[in-house]
Formats: C-alpha cells, structure tokens, sequence
C-alpha cells in the first residue's frame, strides 16, 4: 500500500479515493451516515468506535494489515474510560455491545436523529424510552446510541441505574461515577448532591456527549443526572413513564408488527429456516404477543436447536398454561422480566392489578376493577393510571378502559392462582357480577316502552348512566361484562335477578339484533322462569329466544322450536298475547325454511288473536304480525295482498296509543315503511318504494339500528338501480356493504354482489325481520 497521511480522518479520505468510492457510495456500504463520514474525514470525530471502523475497513476492502492500521490511527482519539475498583458492579459500563440481529424501530430512530440534527436547542435533549415490560427498550437506547455516536465525539457514557434491585443506584453515587469518568478526582469530588449537579453541568457545557441514563427508577433518581446546557443527547430508559420530567422527548416503543416480528426471528434463526415455515414463523409471532423479549427468547431457543421446526415449538406455545413456562432461553425469561415490575407495586396495586385479571372481555373499566379488587373507585382510577405507567396495563387512548398485553395477561392469571384465596376470588366474583347485573337491569329500562319514569334500581345511583344515549354507551362498552354477570346469576341460581334482567333488556335488544348473545340471554332466562314455576314468564321468554334465532343467529329450526315451546305454554297459561306473538315468530322461521303456506296460515292466526286486544302490548303484537303477514305473501309472489297489511300497520303507528311511548311508535313506523318500499318495489312502483324506503332508513339511522339500517341501505340501493339511476344506487349500496360487514351480517355477500354488478337482475333478499316491530 502506498504511504497514507497521519492522522485518522486524512488517513480514511485517502483510503477512501484511492478505492474510487465517493463519501456517499462509502457511507451507505458501511451502514454510516454521510455527515459522519464527513465528521471523521474532517477530524470532527477524532476516534470512532471499534465497530464503526471495522465496518469501513470492510466496506472499503482492506487487508489484515491496513485494517490494522487504520484502527490503531483512530485508537488515540477515543476517551479512555478510568479505571473502576469495580467496574461491573458499579453499574458504570462503556456503551454495551450492539445487538446485530435489531429490527425495525426504524421511525423512532429516525425522530432521535431529527432531535440531534435539528437546530441547537435552548438545553440539551432528552429522550425518554418507556414501555411495557420487555419491549426491548435497553436494546433500542444502546443501538440508538451506537448509531448516534459518531455525533458526540467527546465521549459515549451508560449508565445502569439499576430501577428494579432492592436499592436502585442513587443520585449523588450516580454523579460521582459520572464525574470520575469525566476527569475528576477522587479527592475533589464534591460532598453535597447540589455541588456534583453544578459540577457536572460545568464540565459539560462545551462538550458534545452522548450519556445512556438506563433503567431510571423515578423522576427524582435522574433529575440531578440532565446535563442542562450544550448539545450533549441524554437517552433514558425506564418502565416508568417518568410523566414528571418537562421538556423531554418521548419515544414509547410499541410492540413489534407481524412482519417485523417474523424479520427479527428470521435475523436470529436464518431467512431460509422462516422461509420453510412461514406460517409457523406468523404464528410463532402471535404466539410471542409481539414482544421483542419473547420473541428473542424463542429465536435463540430455535438457534440452539437447529432441528426443531417451527411449527412444533409453535404447537407447544400454543398451549397457555405452559407458554411462560416455555419463553426462557438460559437467563432470560419472560416471567422474570414481568416478576420485576410486579414486585414494585404495593400490596393493594398487585391486588388491583390481579383482579383486573377476572374481568370478562378484551378490557376492563375502573367501576369493575375497583369492584373486584374491593376498593375505592377513586383509588381504582389512581392506580390503574399507576399501573399505565409501570407498563403492566395499556390504557384505551380515547375512553377510561384498560386491558392487558396477551402475556401479560398470562403472567396476572399466574399470580390471581398462586396469591388469591379461592374463596375471597369467588366472593370479589360475585360481588361484581350483583353489581354489574343491577346496573346493566336499570340501563336497560331506558329503553322499555311500556316503563314510564326514570328506571329505578341502580345500585349506584349517582354515577348510574342518564339518558337513552349514555346507558346506551354503557350497556355496549360493558357487553362482555355483564353478559357474564348475567351467567353468573344463572349458574348461581339467582333466578328472579336472571328473569328481570332479561324483561328490562328485550326492548334493548331490538336495537342490537347484531349481538348473538341473546339467543344465550333468553335462553337462560326461559331456564329460570321454567325454576320459578312461572308458565307467563317462560312462555314470554321462549317467544324472545325465538326472535333471537330469527334475527341474531339466523337458526330457523332453532327458531322454530323455540316458538313451538313458547306456543304450548302461552296456551297452558292462556295467555293471549303470548299465543299470539308464538304464532308469530314460528311463522318467521317456517318462511325461512320455504314452508310459507304453513308460515301465512299461523300469521292469520296470530293477527285475528291479537286483533281485538287493544292494550298497548297487544297493538303492538298486532303491527308485528302484520308486517311479518304482508312480508310471507310479497315473498310467495302476492305483494298486492302484502299492501293491505302494510298499510294497516301504519296505520295504527300514526294513531294514539296511551301506555307506548313515542320513540316505540317511530320505531315501528320506521320497520313498516320499510316492509311497504319493498312491497311496492315487487308491485314495479319503484318511486313509492324510494320513498319509503328513504322514510324507513331515516327512522333507523335515529334509533341508530346498523343491522336494520344495513337492511335498508341494499334494498334501496336495488330500487336505485331499478330507475336506472346507477351512481346514487353505487353509493348506497357501498354504505350497505361496510354497515352489513362491520355488524358481519349474513346479507354482507348479497351486499357485494349487487355492488360488483348493478346490472344483475335484482333478487329478494330473504326476509329478515327485526324483531318485536316485526321488521
């Protein structure tokens, strides 16, 4: 080699042109930036890292010899670090190694060099790193900090401060090693926290370091540790949010995409292993949560067994109760990563965070977290912020509910098993589950037509939802949960609670026929009734369990069957209405089953039962059995015979009924209206049918009814193309197709067909009526 100039940066330009390489062909061959590759030419940067020049001797293609030389040039300008009586206990250490394998993380990265790049700030920056337990946020600070340290040529510091030992390093300890590091003598270092601080800040004023502030305890651990002028970068990581220190930048790491986690696992185990298994790789990242501690767990369990297939060790994680069991690989294990956290907490946050553990659902509000771990709701509501906060709960970012990350979810289930009595997690259990059932009772008169007044009942009364909107709201973010109050009382044997539950929410269900639950709702509660011996009471029940197979799980024969037993006790008891609307709902399910002879017979049945009861139940029972009349014959292909009884029903919508309230009467005024559009459209009078059926889909989208409004939508997007009007028809019918789809509506298919092609002669859509308006 010919003679090369002194001096690092020299040395590297002409190593570099004598390779014909221009600053940016070198640098992106290297995995460097350009301006640093500038910094070091220009003796900016006196003495990069090892690897750093490790990288451009082999992107440049050195020998053994001039790779050699090359790094004993850049030796002399990197700070040595002193000598420590005991380095590794300490917790002092140079900038950990780089993992090579880090994935992703490529956004967050690039706002950290956007912070260092930026115009000079008013004080040098921080970054807090935060996260749930075993995010990877150590493994992104060091490689941030690698890949940022040829910005900060006077030194690269870490510093462990240790958040989760017994005694976490402390402040003054914490600066004292800081600035032994820096040049200060033993002998000279100041004895008060206050003076290490003003020390500290002094030397660092004119210097450009990059200081590693890793696993911070709390605010007050490293407020004393922030350099507070220059342009020197401050990287902190912590499972703590840290929420008290200002003007920081935030950098919280989320857990890893499918595609990224399966590229990580690929990294550590080989592209041709994952590519053999694909699909095991995918499930192998569902299985790991997406978390980059399990996920490097499982990558290094494979790498050390190079004959396992993916697709075992997948079937194996599979399995919940063994799957923290299985996450280990040598010393690190998921388990412990969570253990730390969780021994951090006091003894009513580890018992809040366990109970949250027996919520039912995706996620948990703090009424029923405070109801289950036994404590205040105002202390529920600090704690599970807290609880945010150390990474152990991920809070909804737009309403007050939290839920768990799926292994996490695992370890709190452990720990509810190993910590809580049986007998004290049972009593929490039902505790909760009288609660929820109560107010989800009280919530649901808000929607009862023949309830007059405020509903009563609630057992707390202050904070009780007000309004049909806000018990709405309510009944719907807390479905999982008193859903399973509700089986609770069953299985309990709380069978009157069971039985008036179910009563206030039949009025509510017409509005949420998209839920199958009910049909297990109904079910139950005819259960109950058949306990208490009350022959009205099962036959009433029996009749909504029919409707729920009707119109919820789309089950004809159970339908069928269902209405058959409601039959046979309503006549027992002789109850009238209930014959009537038993009648009714078998009709629907024998015209679903194309026995429409035998459905329009028991529909004329039904009608002339219910014809001369004028109570507001029985006028009710009526307009339903005579929508269901006319939407058999329009089906049988007598539509003209259907206008009469469409008519009719709207008809008495529009008259005064004492006892119903006026929301009910729109309701069913809106479910006739549409009966009638789809008659007139079979009867060719397209226009009348726009109209009601415009009619209709206003009345829905009020009662804010999506299965109904779905309904509607695709057959006015029918009627629409039948006048030849092709792009209102395309945007309907596209409004149908998301409302049929997002509530997953059996009619979603007939939805796109009719999108995909507006020129296929229109077909009748089965009927589906919705509900007790008999729609």
């Amino acid at each position: 080699m010919s003679t090369t100039p002194d001096g690092f940066g020299p040395r590297l330009r002409a190593l570099r042109l004598a390779a014909g390489l221009s600053q940016e062909q070198l640098a992106h061959a290297a995995g460097v930036s350009v301006r640093a590759l500038t910094y070091m030419e220009r003796g900016r940067t006196r003495g990069p890292q090892r690897r750093t020049v490790e990288a451009l001797a082999e992107a440049l293609g050195l020998n053994e010899d001039d790779a050699r030389s090359l790094e004993t040039a850049a030796a002399p300008g990197r700070r040595r670090a002193r000598t420590a009586v005991h380095p590794v206990s300490s917790g002092f250490l140079p900038l950990p190694w780089d993992v090579g394998d880090f994935t992703a993380r490529g956004s967050a990265l690039e706002a950290l060099e956007a912070l260092v790049e930026g115009p000079p700030p008013a004080r040098p920056p921080v970054a807090v790193v935060t996260g749930t337990p075993g995010l990877g946020k150590t493994t992104f600070a060091v490689h941030a900090a690698h890949r940022l340290a040829d910005r900060f040529p006077d030194g690269q510091f870490h510093l462990d401060l240790r958040a989760m030992d017994p005694h976490p390093v402390r402040p003054d300890d914490a600066l004292a090693r800081l600035l032994r590091e820096l040049g200060v003598a033993e002998v000279s270092l100041p004895g008060s926290l206050e003076d290490r601080v003003g020390l500290l800040r002094s030397l660092t004023a004119n210097r450009r370091l990059l200081l590693v502030l890793d696993n911070a305890a709390d605010e007050k651990q490293v407020r004393p540790l922030i350099l507070g002028s220059g342009t020197s970068l401050t990287l902190i990581t912590s499972r703590n949010s840290l929420n008290g220190l200002e003007a920081v930048h935030r950098v919280e790491l989320p857990l890893l995409r499918r595609e990224e986690s399966v590229e990580l696992l690929a990294r550590i185990i080989g592209r041709e292993r994952v590519a053999r298994e694909a699909q095991a790789a995918r499930d192998l990242a569902d299985r790991c949560g997406r978390l980059p501690l399990a996920l490097r767990i499982t990558g290094q369990r494979l790498a050390a067994r190079p004959q396992e297939s993916l697709s075992r060790l997948a079937d194996l994680l599979g399995r919940e109760e063994r799957r923290l069991d299985l996450l280990r690989a040598g010393d690190l294990t998921v388990r412990a990563a969570f253990t730390l956290s969780y021994q951090q907490l006091d003894g009513v946050s580890r018992r809040l965070l366990r109970r949250c553990a027996l919520a039912t659902g995706p996620d948990t509000s703090p009424e029923v977290a405070a109801l289950l771990a036994g404590v205040p709701l105002r202390d529920a509501e600090l704690r599970l912020e807290e609880l945010c906060d150390h990474g152990l709960l991920l809070a909804d970012p737009s309403v007050e509910r939290y839920r768990f990350h799926d292994l996490l979810a695992l370890f709190t289930a452990e720990r509810v098993a190993a910590e809580d009595d049986p007998v004290a997690r049972e009593a929490a259990v039902s505790r909760t589950a009288r609660w929820m059932l109560a107010r989800a009772t009280a919530a649901a008169l808000h929607f009862d037509a023949e309830h007059h007044g405020p509903p009563t009942g609630d057992p707390e009364p202050a904070t009780a939802p007000t309004g049909r909107d806000r018990a709405r709201a309510w009944l719907e973010a807390e479905r999982a949960q008193w859903l399973a109050a509700f089986h609770h009382a069953g299985a309990a044997g709380w069978n009157r609670q069971v039985l008036d539950a179910a009563e206030a929410m039949h009025w509510f269900s017409d509005l949420t026929h998209h839920w199958p639950q009910w049909a297990d709702v109904f079910r139950q509660a005819a259960e109950a009734a058949r306990a208490l011996g009350s022959l009205r009471e099962e036959a009433t029940h029996l009749n909504y369990l029919a409707w729920a197979h009707n119109s919820c799980t789309h089950r004809p024969e159970a339908g069928l069957e269902a209405a058959d037993a409601a039959l046979v006790a309503a006549r027992a008891c002789d109850d009238r209405i209930q014959i009537g609307w038993a009648l009714g709902y078998g009709a629907r399910a024998l015209s679903r089953l194309g026995r429409t002879d035998e459905a329009i017979a028991r529909l004329r049945a039904s009608a002339d039962c219910l014809r001369h009861d004028a109570s507001p139940p029985g006028r009710l029972a009526l307009m339903t059995s005579l929508n269901a009349l006319g939407e058999a014959l329009r089906q049988h292909g007598r539509a003209d015979e259907a206008l009469p009884h469409h008519l009719h029903s709207l008809e008495l919508c529009r008259q005064d009924h004492p006892g119903i309230v006026p929301q009910m009467l729109s309701l069913y005024e809106a479910v006739t209206l549409r009966h009638l559009g789809n008659s007139y459209a079979a009867l060719d009078r397209s226009r009348e049918a726009e109209t009601s059926l415009r009619q209709a889909l206003t009345g829905f989208e009020e009662h804010d009814m999506p299965g109904a409004t779905g309904l509607t939508q695709l057959e006015l997007g029918r009627v629409l193309r039948d006048l030849d009007r092709p792009d209102e028809a395309r945007t309907v019918l596209a409004a149908a197709l998301h409302t049929l789809t997002t509530h997953h509506h059996p009619l979603q298919a007939g939805a796109a067909d009719e999108l995909r092609s507006l020129t296929t002669n229109p077909v009748d859509a089965p009927g589906t009526p919705l509900g007790r308006a008999g729609g």
